[in-house]
């Protein structure tokens, strides 16, 4: 794949994942904000639940930003658009479709 495509679909990914970790972060302190006003009102279970289920999102969209981030630091190495684990290409298709892809599909297949 082409340096300035990869660069492209690397920075489009990393704006739509720390949107959504904006949007995350704003929608938890309005829904605390919310809770908080509503006092008694609400279901401490239902709280609970809702703050596990944001904070697992969270993590799991820090972790899709950290796995950009090593992309782009592949991409600046010169080793952008090869397997992590056994440095054979990753065929654009997986790229254009996942830009930080670590792995060849066999080799996420194998485990």
């Amino acid at each position: 794949m082409d340096q300035q495509r990869a660069h492209e679909l690397l920075s489009a990914e990393r704006l739509r994942i720390e949107s959504l970790l904006e949007h995350l972060s704003s929608d938890t302190n309005a829904e605390r904000l919310s809770a908080a006003a509503q006092g008694d009102l609400t279901d401490a279970g239902e709280s609970i639940i809702a703050e596990q289920e944001g904070e697992a999102t969270t993590a799991t969209l820090r972790n899709r930003l950290a796995v950009i981030e090593r992309a782009q630091k592949r991409l600046e190495a010169g080793t952008y658009g090869l397997s992590v684990r056994s440095g054979r290409p990753i065929p654009d298709e997986r790229l254009e479709a996942d830009p930080a892809a670590e792995l060849t599909v066999e080799e996420v297949e194998e485990g």
